[in-house]
């Protein structure tokens, strides 16, 4: 062991370091962020605008920007170098659990509690897609195939569609239907009724009119 960071004052549940390695974020359950210098290990800033815990920290490919999703239902996007807080997405109805960065740096995938990714325009806060899935999410070093948990033990694979500038879930391996579903095979059927509810509300035509949203339902 090289040396012991301390300041928190509840669980760190998440850490990142920027890709220039000069700065480590941890977030923690206390409801704040620290920025440490990696040289100095030295605390930079004390971030303190959620409103409850910070599961998840990311920070943007050219180190300039960090990424935080709490407990509060909020997304903020802060400057990693002076520590203002740039802007806060909100669109998540639960807490949020996760989030990434595609590598060009132009979207922003987050997931939440209630089982939603959504997918946001990294530079105009723009919401762009809804798809059903769980945390974690990653993106592939391409930034073409979106992965996220799901229930049941299982993996989602999503594939960017160029022709419509989504994402969709990869049909060969979208599995049984209680996989496409994201239940189990043994929850009650209201759970299940639920579930389709929640699908059907991604892409029902009447709800979701892009062309993709159709195939895809």
């Amino acid at each position: 062991m090289k040396r012991t960071l301390n300041g928190h004052s509840d669980a760190v549940l998440s850490v990142t370091i920027s890709p220039d390695d000069k700065i480590l974020a941890s977030s923690s359950g206390d409801k704040t962020i620290r920025l440490w210098d990696i040289k100095t290990w030295q605390q930079c800033y004390i971030l303190t605008e959620h409103l409850g815990a910070v599961n998840t920290v990311a920070i943007s490919p050219n180190s300039q920007t960090l990424i935080s999703g709490s407990t509060d239902a909020t997304i903020k996007l802060w400057n990693l170098r002076t520590g203002k807080l740039l802007s806060t997405l909100t669109g998540h109805s639960t807490a949020v659990l996760s989030v990434a960065i595609s590598p060009d740096g132009k979207t922003l995938a987050s997931t939440s509690r209630d089982g939603i990714i959504k997918l946001w325009n990294f530079h105009t806060g723009e919401l762009l897609q809804t798809l059903s899935g769980c945390s974690p999410v990653a993106f592939s070093s391409d930034g073409k195939t979106l992965v996220s948990g799901g229930n049941a033990g299982s993996i989602k694979v999503w594939s960017q569609v160029q022709s419509f500038d989504k994402f969709t879930l990869d049909p060969v391996l979208s599995g049984e239907w209680w996989e496409v579903l994201g239940v189990n095979q043994s929850d009650r059927p209201k759970d299940v009724k639920l579930a389709y509810l929640r699908l059907a509300r991604l892409y029902h035509p009447d709800v979701n009119s892009y062309t993709i949203a159709k195939a895809s339902m």
